[in-house]
């Protein structure tokens, strides 16, 4: 797939399946003179392509400056640390390490992940958490476990992509939320959990992938507040909540009354560790953790053994936190970078936010711009953004984008952002 063909995919969930892949060794189709074999899952179908692995292969290529992918900075792992905590590991304990264990995680991580909520005031055994390979993996087991096909599925509009592949996958039928740059509004929530009777409502409410709004205090305990009256699972997935630049922190939703009992806290070390480690978590109340741990042996039977202990030993030796203020200040500017140059790059008439923290900002062109079939023309000029269609479970608006500002330096945002405006611009 060439690279505008793979951006064009981005703006169109069901591009891949339209355009399918036919014949060829490695494909699905008939490769000898036999019989046809029987078709694909209709829920494979029924998906179509992945927008994210199609961001990927865009974002892949060097000479790309690249807004699109959520891709932390490279430059800024702690490639040390994490380097001598896998030898130590492999020293200490390389039986261990290499060999299989159990479904909910390795216990000293799971004692850590505990401590780190409690200390943010939110009180965790480590029996109340599961490691699952990726938070991406969380959200699949949560709709293992809670969804039957046909059930409704409510999110917030815009929602993280992944999120809406995930639910569709298992047949849910997917209901935005109304909201505003501040996030989901709480009365739209409960009209439409009257109406519509759904399983779970899904948010990300801090940083949030694509917006980069946080939902404030009032809204979260008011959201705690309808899913306790109403009978409502919340999935509440927090991958960038620690990446904060300026303002307060905010509450877990779970943490709010009428919460505690029906909220799936999902975190991740993608973020602020590394993500090829491929380490998340779900914090759960006990019914639905075993139900998502029965899953996930059907799955993976357990989260790689030397991640996991490789991740403890970072925890107990190293300061994570002072790691993640190190990149928060670094990510800071790279967003007030992006913010310096958005005026110059964007038409006249487009608006964007000023996210507190996390990797993305969002853009509002005026509305006769499509940035989805504009898309092309970018990647041109070697610049790539995502375009807001997919984000939208109902009818999309076409006019914006997301822009990620972390994974650039101050100079190549600068360059890009001028790029972007040349391709926004040509005829």
């Amino acid at each position: 797939m060439g690279a505008v063909d793979a951006v064009r995919a981005a703006g169109d969930v069901g591009f891949a399946a339209a355009e399918g892949d036919t014949g060829g060794f490695g494909d699905e189709g008939v490769v000898g003179g036999g019989a046809a074999l029987p078709a694909l899952a209709e829920r494979v179908t029924a998906v179509g392509g992945s927008p994210v692995r199609d961001i990927l292969a865009v974002t892949s290529r060097p000479e790309v400056v690249n807004f699109a992918g959520g891709l932390p900075a490279p430059e800024l792992f702690d490639t040390e640390g994490i380097a001598a905590a896998y030898r130590d590991v492999l020293a200490e304990s390389a039986g261990r390490a290499l060999q299989y264990a159990t479904t909910e995680g390795e216990p000293a991580l799971r004692e850590a992940l505990a401590a780190r909520y409690g200390a943010r005031g939110l009180v965790t055994g480590a029996d109340g958490v599961l490691v699952t390979t990726g938070s991406q993996q969380a959200l699949s087991l949560l709709a293992t476990a809670l969804l039957e096909p046909g059930d409704v599925v409510l999110v917030e509009d815009s929602c993280y992509l992944a999120a809406l592949q995930a639910f569709r996958f298992a047949g849910a039928r997917v209901v935005a939320v109304p909201g505003d740059a501040h996030g989901v509004d709480p009365a739209a929530l409960e009209d439409l959990v009257a109406r519509t009777r759904p399983k779970l409502f899904y948010t990300v409410p801090t940083f949030q992938n694509p917006t980069g709004r946080t939902l404030p205090a009032g809204r979260r305990a008011a959201v705690a507040s309808v899913a306790a009256r109403h009978g409502l699972w919340i999935v509440e997935d927090d991958p960038y909540g620690e990446l904060r630049f300026e303002g307060e922190r905010v509450p877990w939703i779970a943490s709010y009354p009428g919460a505690e009992d029906r909220t799936a806290l999902l975190g991740s070390f993608s973020k602020v560790m590394a993500p090829g480690m491929r380490l998340g978590w779900l914090r759960a109340p006990a019914g639905l953790r075993r139900a998502c741990a029965v899953a996930k042996q059907a799955a993976d039977l357990h989260t790689p053994t030397v991640n996991q202990l490789a991740a403890a030993r970072y925890l107990a030796d190293r300061d994570l936190d002072a790691h993640v203020s190190r990149v928060a200040a670094v990510y800071r500017e790279r967003r007030d970078t992006m913010l310096d140059g958005l005026a110059a790059a964007l038409p006249e008439g487009s608006t964007w936010n000023r996210p507190e923290g996390g990797m993305f900002l969002w853009a509002r062109l005026p509305s006769s711009y499509d940035t989805t079939a504009l898309l092309p023309r970018v990647v041109e000029r070697d610049v790539a953004y995502v375009p807001g269609a997919p984000f939208h479970a109902g009818e999309p608006d076409r006019s914006t984008l997301r822009l990620c500002f972390v994974t650039q330096t101050p100079e190549e945002i600068r360059e890009g952002l001028r790029r972007l405006g040349e391709g926004l611009r040509a005829e």
